[in-house]
């Protein structure tokens, strides 16, 4: 037994949560509390997805040990129970049995899958539930965000405890109850719920991410995709903008109304402690006037300690969802930039990468060790033909998948490929190809599965982007999704590679110590002998909708504007999108320019503007003279000289005209004062006390 791989595995996934975790959240910004139990559920999901390839090779070698001892009483006793898998192992089996390198003693691997499954189902039924409302919620204490999370979650527990005594009173009609068993109901339960949306996912991740690798090769595919993007988000984004402004401006009237002497003052200060920089300003400058006693008008209701609760919460709403839209909005002009600057590129006669602008979303570390001609072969030749390759091989391990999840409850012949691919390496006692297919097949289950909940985005409520812009409920949404998925995942693979003996029929094959913790299902007929094996058909029929947009056709017919490439409005959208982002890159190249002027100019002018200030600190030093006090005399009245304002009543329909008889008239009586007797000494002083008024 080598503790090593287990260790680095146990490291490897803490890391790995972390930067993600680090990636996706400001960690300095949000709350702690959710930050961390966020941090535990992705972490003990990875556990479980790294730890399993090494409970199933640990029980490939268990196996092997089984099949040893009882093989003086297989001479003749080769009955119909026997799996074909164990057969096909025991057939192949050399005379002694090798001890994987990664082998981990059962004890331990039960031990640590019983902390890990059941610390994650609390996270994920009780806890983070009870988080996420706690930190939508709008009031100002902590026991005030408690209440108001009991009472939202007092539906969503009441539910599923409604579901639960259902199927709680149907087991006792039929069986004794006893703990164990109400352990393995409890279990049933959690199960049962996240195999059904795992299957609707498996639909859509199968046949999307192949697709969407091949959509990646074809340039004018995924512009135009960009571009209608653009249009749609760009009402969205609108939208948000209006619903933060409503707000803010509700806040300026209430600050009318609350002054510092209100009770209900220090409440207000929470909420403006989350508006923008702008809005506390403007507050601070219109509430100079401290502790005035501003009665309340007879036709308005006066503030209470709910009618903040709620504007609060609306302000914690409108602000999430300004910088998810602000967030998608920027990722989104960055890709279309990015298909542009291929575009042009592809037609450049020099064969170099050329970008309209220097602000990218390529790392500028790599971009200035990256030639820019090894940059064009990426971008314009083999980045397609990666993208066409990856399709290719993620269609056929997509075939794959659905092949076994439809046959894999057939014993014999065996028919799900992947129990015939851990066959074959547990023959020849090759533990590690039995890791590496594992974890293979489980990673790329658990894309499939979280790319259709992010992808879809639950209409765009829970989001996670890259720049640290993904707030608290979708982090913790995250984090509830991640420990409901991963443990039927795990079963359902389970099941595809045979190591599930109530679904072979066979008790002959050593168990996993993964399933001992987790129980079998037999307490509930129904569920274990047809909904967990017949179920999982349905992904085919959900693959065939996917890979023929039946959702999307039915949105747009439905009014939902989605991506169809032959249809009218989908054009207008992407013309719309094109002319939008057109906009954007012209705002942004003179933002570029600008800073570029700016920077030379501080460049040239830098040290000029330094040694002036150290000659106003040095005459600040020196004593005051007349000269000096008439110099800064002259320069505090033209800092204070007021700048002309123009008014179109001051100057008519024709400003230009008026404008020109003024200087006319100007020029007049210089003229007559030209004429004037000129002051004979020149020199004279100015009259004295001129600058008392300054």
């Amino acid at each position: 037994m080598s503790a090593a791989p287990l260790v680095i595995e146990v490291i490897l996934a803490f890391f790995i949560a972390a930067f993600l975790l680090y990636k996706v959240s400001d960690v300095r910004r949000q709350n702690v509390v959710a930050t961390v139990a966020t941090f535990i559920a992705w972490y003990f999901s990875f556990l479980i997805i790294f730890i399993l390839p090494l409970d199933v090779a640990a029980t490939s070698y268990n196996q092997c040990l089984f099949d040893q001892r009882e093989e003086p009483g297989n001479d003749s006793a080769s009955n119909d129970s026997t799996s074909p898998v164990t057969a096909f192992s025991s057939s192949h089996a050399p005379s002694t049995c090798v001890q994987p390198w990664s082998y981990v003693n059962s004890e331990v691997l039960e031990n640590l899958w019983r902390v890990i499954y059941w610390t994650s189902q609390a996270l994920t039924w009780i806890m983070l539930p009870f988080m996420q409302s706690f930190s939508n919620a709008g009031n100002f204490t902590v026991l005030g965000k408690m209440r108001t999370a009991l009472i939202e979650n007092a539906i969503y527990y009441g539910t599923y405890l409604l579901i639960f005594g259902i199927l709680l009173i149907y087991v006792a009609t039929h069986i004794s109850i006893d703990g164990a068993k109400l352990k393995v109901i409890c279990i049933t339960a959690s199960n049962t719920w996240g195999l059904t949306l795992l299957v609707l996912a498996y639909g859509y991740g199968l046949v999307e991410i192949p697709r969407s690798c091949w959509n990646s090769s074809r340039l004018g595919y995924s512009l135009q995709k960009a571009q209608f993007k653009a249009a749609k988000l760009s009402v969205e984004r609108s939208e948000a903008e209006e619903e933060l402004e409503d707000v803010l401006d509700e806040v300026k009237k209430l600050s009318e109304r609350i002054r510092y002497n209100n009770p209900l003052r220090k409440y207000f200060d929470v909420i403006m402690k989350k508006c923008p920089e702008q809005t506390q300003s403007y507050v601070q400058r219109r509430t100079m006037d401290d502790y005035q006693d501003f009665r309340e008008r007879a036709d308005d209701d006066p503030p209470t300690e709910k009618s903040l609760v709620a504007l609060h919460k609306r302000l914690i709403k409108a602000l999430a969802n300004h910088a998810r839209t602000q967030s998608l909005w920027s990722d989104m002009l960055n890709d279309a930039y990015e298909f542009e600057d291929i575009e042009i590129s592809r037609s450049s006669p020099n064969r170099q990468f050329v970008r309209q602008f220097s602000a990218t979303t390529t790392n500028p570390v790599l971009r200035r060790l990256v030639h820019p001609t090894v940059e064009w072969y990426w971008h314009c030749f083999l980045k397609a033909w990666v993208n066409r390759t990856a399709a290719v091989l993620l269609a056929l391990v997509t075939v794959m998948v659905v092949w076994s999840e439809v046959t894999f409850f057939n014993k014999e012949p065996v028919l799900s490929l992947f129990a015939v691919f851990i066959d074959l390496a547990r023959a020849n006692y090759n533990y590690l190809w039995i890791e590496l297919i594992s974890i293979l097949t489980i990673a790329y289950l658990c894309i499939c599965a979280y790319y259709t909940i992010f992808k879809l985005r639950i209409f765009n409520y829970y989001y996670l982007t890259t720049n640290h812009m993904t707030n608290a409920n979708s982090l913790i949404f995250s984090g509830m999704l991640a420990c409901r998925f991963t443990p039927p995942l795990c079963l359902n693979f389970l099941g595809l590679i045979h190591l599930d003996s109530h679904i072979t029929k066979d008790d002959k094959i050593e168990e996993t110590a993964y399933t001992k913790i987790m129980g079998h299902m037999d307490v509930i007929p129904f569920i274990s002998d047809g909904f967990n094996i017949y179920f999982p058909m349905l992904i085919c029929l959900l693959c065939a909708a996917t890979y023929f947009r039946l959702g999307s056709k039915c949105l747009h017919f439905l009014g939902f504007q989605q991506f169809i490439g032959d249809d009218d409005l989908t054009q207008e959208l992407v013309d719309e999108g094109k002319e939008l982002i057109k906009r954007e890159l012209r705002k942004r190249e003179r933002k570029e320019v600008g800073d570029q002027r700016r920077k030379q100019w501080e460049d040239k002018y830098g040290d000029r503007r330094l040694d002036a200030r150290l000659d106003r600190a040095s005459h600040k030093e020196r004593p005051l003279t007349q000269q000096n006090s008439d110099e800064r005399d002259r320069t505090l009245l033209l800092e204070n000289a007021e700048p002309i304002d123009f008014r179109e009543e001051d100057y008519g329909a024709n400003p230009l005209a008026s404008v020109s008889s003024q200087l006319s008239s100007y020029q007049s009586v210089d003229s007559r004062n030209d004429m004037l007797p000129r002051r004979a000494n020149r020199g004279a002083d100015p009259p004295r006390n001129l600058f008392d008024d300054v």
